[in-house]
């Protein structure tokens, strides 16, 4: 199994939420994050804005659908036809396992 976690703009989670149900993940956690990126903030004037609002969006699939998905992930949350700063970053990550509380099962 694999982790996915896509850090996205405010503007762009709906579509990059619709889109992965549409691909066929339906399971996604979501948080509200600030934070800044390589570009260490905005500057306006004389001030810096170094906690900027973004989502992050959490899910788990197996390690087959990875590419699906982070594929998705890309094509939704790009602004613009070749993307700009602060569209966000995926990270990818392996999961040992996972069980469902309600019923103690192990696995997805």
């Amino acid at each position: 199994m694999i982790m996915i976690r896509a850090i996205v703009r405010p503007e762009k989670v709906g579509t990059v939420l619709s889109e992965l149900i549409d691909a066929g993940f339906p399971a996604i956690t979501k948080f509200d994050v600030y934070g800044r990126g390589k570009q260490r903030g905005v500057k306006v004037g004389e001030v810096v804005y170094d906690e900027i609002p973004k989502e992050m969006l959490l899910l788990v699939c197996d390690d087959i659908d990875q590419d699906d998905a982070v594929r998705v992930i890309l094509e939704a949350a790009r602004t613009g036809k070749e993307g700009n700063f602060g569209d966000g970053r995926i990270f990818v990550s392996p999961v040992e396992t996972a069980f469902t509380i309600s019923t103690g099962i192990e696995g997805l």
